[in-house]
């Protein structure tokens, strides 16, 4: 679920959406979501000083709160 919603967030924010890849890596504690998008369109999903990196974390942080587990995105170039 953390997946489908980074992927949703990213695709609209970017100007290649076909080049948007999220994996999700689970573990006993945490689930990791890791996000990777055209390297023109790194700009976009960062933000000025992170903010709009800061707001997906919030955003899925919010949505994982139902979870027992711990949800860290990573955004890899």
């Amino acid at each position: 679920m953390m997946k489908e919603l980074v992927e949703v967030i990213a695709k609209s924010l970017v100007d290649y959406p076909d080049e948007v890849v999220v994996t999700e890596k689970e573990s006993r504690r945490s689930i990791v979501v890791e996000l990777k998008v055209a390297p023109s369109d790194m700009g976009k999903v960062i933000g000025k000083q992170g903010k709009i990196a800061q707001a997906i974390r919030t955003v899925v942080k919010a949505a994982a709160s139902g979870e027992d587990k711990k949800v860290i995105v990573d955004i890899l170039q």
